[in-house]
């Protein structure tokens, strides 16, 4: 067989033949030897020796199809042919692999090939196919199965695609020519082995002059030097790649790049002004703000921060000025308090200078500048100031009342003559121990003082301006009250003094101490002796150990607190003061019985109490009268609340009821006992023609003779019951319209809200009771289970 192809094919093994470097196969194909049928034909054909006819099986190789054929008949491929095939019908040809019979179809008779749809080569580059020849009518192959491909033959019809489009890209702003901003890439989905389909160049539709691109790499560069970024700080590029090497017919693609300069810092501060001018009240407040400068920078981020200084002016250490990172200005801070009368005009000199310097750009620089801020302070209604804010004075505690002590002075700064008035703020001065005379400022005294009280006073001083009042000032006074000798000194505590009635003679049972609320300039020393009453006794003595504390000593031993338990020692104690002073205190010695180590266990008198009965004991008797009481209170009450006798009154009632548990019926209401008196009821009864296995709506009545049947007041219960059983018995067998013996009977009203008693009475009624139940027997087959439990056990049922 042989690949015999079409015009087209044919034209494109010429062009093979000028393109040596070419490496797509023509369709020719391969001569295959008889004995190679199966191997894979060779990669580099000779299309002459193709185009010559061998006396061999298989003549073919491959076979190319254009992609996008637009044709109204189908495309013709190549046709295939057998050296068995005679030409007289006998041999079918066969296509199968991919695409046959849906894409590719050959004529069985001819071995022509067509495609039938438009081929994409960018979907599927080629299609691997076997074709056979077989016997017409047996399908038996008369050649082994052969492989061939069919190339799908691409043209240009894809335009380049910018896959990352649109780009954005930034370059710094001065830089210099030829400074690459980004790269961009297309892609061309047709096929780069075959024309120049896919050979994509690259170039500036919309951006020039500023920017380039390599046609090749499309590497986007700066075409102008140092572009500033305060002139313009974006350009939109579009690029555009075109297929085809760029020629006159190729497709092509677009993108966009936007290109931002970054800011560098290319330009100083400058300040809009050379002088500034503010105005402030000489009352403003230290560390408020002055003023606000700021320098215009033409940069951004952090190309413009700054910093200010003020390098030169007249109020050394008055003003300071800070950077406000937020907003760039410089912020002038007062740090001392202004004073008109004494200067109203500041002349400062301010810098700005930039944070962060290129060095690259040193020669467009300095990058700082400099004005000048001139800031005049206003006039303001000042308070009288103090020439002293606060005044230390002293005054003796014994001062008589209207004793000057001092003197404070204000003066108003803006009328140097001006009246001022003073006085005390009496919040300080609550007991109002001090006057000020309100023309002077002189303080006196207004009460007697005491040091011991109060040592110090402090004293708020008020200076107003007499035509102004609403202007105060305020001064301080401290006044120190100082100590004389007028408090005698006193036992430091009070003591409890402890003697043993085994005490020796010589022992000291105490040590005293004393203070004195004055405070003498060189200290306390107190003198201690025993009061000239007692001076001389012959108990004890007092030995003052030169130390501000004496010591109390027994004179002898052997005392007993039974004679004597407490004694009463009355102490001089004296101070060095000048007058000296002196105070009489009374230490009391309590006699207590010790043990051999001087430990005191009882002290004071002996107490004697009367003889009788323990507190125990008392407790016990009290309780026993409790209990008794209680008891006979329990007597009393159980002996009212006697119980009832048992009265057992055969005469009453009995209601014997028979509850079937078994039957799941009303509830509470199936075994409620009835009420005996509707039994009883001598006039009426129900009407004998009413059905009973329904409740009629309207009750019908039957009056009987008063003589057919003994009352039923007169008769016992149970009699009665029977006569009711035996009445509606006789009404059901006799009526026509009573339903059968299994449906439910509507008898008589039992009664509501008795509950029925237990069954163990109609055991007690069956074994002790001589009531007869044999007529259970006559009541029909309705009552047949009780007569068998109730009656006669020697009779026998009619029903049996």
């Amino acid at each position: 067989m042989r690949g015999c192809c079409s015009v087209v094919c044919r034209a494109l093994a010429l062009l093979a033949l000028l393109f040596p470097s070419q490496e797509d196969k023509g369709c020719w194909g391969l001569n295959v030897a008889p004995g190679d049928l199966e191997k894979s034909p060779r990669s580099d054909p000779d299309p002459w020796e193709a185009l010559h006819r061998h006396k061999r099986s298989w003549v073919w190789n491959q076979f190319f199809v254009l992609e996008e054929y637009t044709g109204n008949e189908p495309l013709y491929v190549g046709k295939l042919h057998s050296d068995v095939d005679k030409g007289d019908g006998k041999v079918k040809y066969v296509l199968t692999g991919e695409g046959a019979t849906s894409i590719f179809t050959i004529d069985e008779n001819t071995g022509d090939i067509h495609a039938t749809k438009r081929l994409d080569r960018e979907a599927q580059a080629y299609y691997t196919l076997q074709a056979q020849a077989v016997d017409r009518f047996t399908n038996v192959p008369v050649e082994p199965r052969s492989e061939f491909v069919v190339k799908v033959q691409d043209i240009n019809d894809n335009e380049p695609k910018f896959v990352d489009g649109p780009y954005l890209a930034g370059v710094p702003e001065m830089s210099p020519l030829g400074t690459m901003v980004v790269q961009v890439a297309a892609t061309d989905a047709d096929d780069p082995t075959y024309g120049n389909s896919a050979r994509v160049v690259y170039s500036v539709i919309h951006g020039q002059p500023y920017f380039s691109v390599e046609p090749k790499t499309g590497v986007i560069r700066t075409a102008l030097p140092n572009m500033d970024r305060e002139t313009r700080d974006q350009y939109v590029l579009v690029i555009q790649a075109k297929d085809m090497v760029g020629q006159m017919g190729g497709l092509s693609g677009t993108t966009s790049v936007t290109v931002m300069l970054t800011d560098v810092n290319d330009n100083p501060p400058r300040f809009t002004h050379k002088s500034y001018q503010y105005t402030v009240l000489e009352s403003l407040p230290v560390q408020s703000v002055v003023a606000r400068i700021k320098a215009a920078d033409a940069d951004i981020g952090s190309n413009a921060e700054m910093d200010y200084r003020i390098v030169d002016g007249d109020g050394p250490g008055l003003f300071n000025i800070t950077t406000d990172e937020n907003t760039q200005e410089g912020i002038i801070i007062l740090l001392k308090p202004l004073d008109f009368e004494t200067k109203s005009g500041f002349s400062l000199k301010i810098e700005a200078t930039n944070r962060n310097i290129d060095s690259n750009f040193l020669s467009l620089g300095p990058f700082s500048d400099t004005a000048f801020v001139k800031v005049t302070v206003e006039d303001v209604n000042e308070p009288p100031i103090f020439s002293t804010p606060l005044s230390r004075m002293v005054v003796s505690e014994d001062a008589k009342v209207g004793t000057s002590i001092g003197r404070l002075s204000a003066h108003d700064p803006d009328n140097i003559n001006g009246a001022i008035r003073y006085s005390i703020d009496r919040n300080t001065d609550l007991e109002r121990f001090f006057n000020v005379d309100a023309s002077s400022g002189i303080i006196s005294t207004a009460k007697v003082l005491d040091r011991e009280a109060n040592s110090v006073h402090n004293l708020t001083i008020l200076a107003m301006e007499s035509q102004d009042p609403s202007q105060i000032g305020k001064g301080i006074a401290l006044i120190t009250v100082l100590d004389i000798n007028d408090n005698a000194p006193v036992f430091a505590i009070d003591y409890e003094t402890l003697l043993c009635e085994n005490a020796i003679p010589g022992q000291v049972i105490q040590t005293i101490s004393a203070v004195d609320r004055d405070e003498p300039p060189s200290g306390h020393r107190f003198f201690f002796s025993l009061a000239a009453p007692i001076a001389g006794n012959l108990n004890f003595t007092l030995r003052d150990n030169k130390d501000n504390t004496a010591s109390i000593l027994t004179k002898r031993g052997g005392f007993k607190r039974r004679e004597q338990p407490v004694y009463r020692l009355p102490v001089l104690i004296l101070d060095s003061g000048n007058p000296a002073l002196s105070s009489t205190n009374t230490l009391s010695v309590r006699v207590c019985e010790c043990d051999s180590d001087g430990v005191a266990l009882s002290c004071g008198a002996v107490a004697y109490t009367a003889t009788g009965l323990s507190t125990g004991a008392l407790l016990a008797i009290l309780g026993c009268i409790i209990t008794l009481l209680v008891m006979v209170l329990l007597i009393v009450t159980m002996r009212r609340r006697r119980k009832e006798p048992l009265i057992l009154d055969e005469e009453r009632d009995i209601r014997e009821n028979i509850v079937r548990y078994d039957d799941e019926g009303g509830g509470e209401e199936d075994t409620e006992a009835f009420d005996m008196v509707t039994l009883r009821n001598l006039n009426i009864i129900r009407d004998p023609n009413v059905r009973r296995d329904v409740t009629p709506d309207t009750p019908t009545f039957f009056h009987y003779p008063s003589a057919s049947r003994p009352p039923y007041k007169s008769l016992p219960d149970n009699v009665v019951f029977r006569e009711f059983i035996w009445e509606r018995l006789k009404d059901a067998d006799v009526d026509p319209s009573a339903p059968p013996y299994d449906s439910l009977q509507t008898y008589a009203f039992e009664g509501n809200g008795s509950v029925a008693e237990s069954l163990s009475s109609l055991e007690s009624l069956s074994t002790d009771s001589d009531h007869n139940y044999d007529y259970l027997s006559n009541w029909g087959p309705r009552f047949k289970k009780l007569a068998d439990l109730y009656g006669n056990s020697d009779g026998t049922s009619v029903f049996s």
